[in-house]
């Protein structure tokens, strides 16, 4: 079922780009941030397993403060919204069951029935890695998030602009993460442009589609 044109998906994916100056007094209206919120909770995800936390920052002293911990960049306090895209510092066994629980409320499923499945991710995700390969592998998750969530405010029409440019360590600690069993990797702001950005207008820089797209 095609709810939208070929042609008004790539016209907002020409528009968007990220924004590097936010106007601080237009905000994102409560439905389309719910929807936004709703299209982090809709990401796919390796295994289905979500290995993540999505934080809405909304304290203005507290994100003045992230300002210091992202290398200066005004978007972190001026956008209408900031999340903070975090993951779970040990992923475990624990989380697995926790995912297979959900399954079973969702689908109405018995666990007995996903005795496989558990096997087949305590298998590949725990005893055949370290506790830093489970943490890249669950960064990696984080980071289809931050994409749908880019895609997703374009398709709003609402700017957007992800920063990797951080010091997750201080975000941890301004944010009291390390006490939740979590830490950062990556956060997006989001809200409207100012007037006066003037990357706004500026040519998007992409390698020609014969060059990056190969038929094999």
């Amino acid at each position: 079922m095609r709810t939208i044109h070929p042609e008004q998906l790539l016209t907002q994916l020409n528009w968007r780009y990220a924004t590097k100056q936010f106007d601080p007094q237009r905000k994102i209206s409560l439905e389309e941030w719910a929807a936004l919120e709703e299209s982090l909770v809709l990401t796919p995800s390796s295994f289905g397993l979500q290995p993540w936390k999505f934080l809405v920052v909304t304290d203005p002293t507290v994100r003045e403060r992230l300002v210091a911990a992202s290398w200066g960049q005004r978007q972190v306090a001026d956008a209408s919204h900031l999340v903070v895209f975090a993951i779970k510092r040990d992923l475990n066994e624990p989380d697995i069951d926790a995912y297979l629980n959900r399954i079973t409320e969702v689908r109405g499923v018995t666990l007995e029935s996903l005795a496989g499945y558990r096997d087949m991710m305590v298998g590949s995700l725990i005893k055949s890695r370290d506790a830093n390969a489970r943490k890249g592998w669950a960064s990696n998750q984080a980071y289809i998030a931050l994409g749908n969530f880019l895609t997703s405010a374009a398709l709003l029409g609402i700017d957007a602009c992800p920063l990797e440019g951080i010091e997750p360590a201080k975000y941890d600690e301004v944010l009291d993460l390390e006490k939740q069993g979590l830490t950062t990797v990556v956060a997006a702001a989001a809200g409207y442009r100012a007037a006066g950005d003037k990357y706004a207008a500026a040519k998007k820089v992409r390698f020609p589609k014969s060059e990056v797209l190969v038929e094999v």
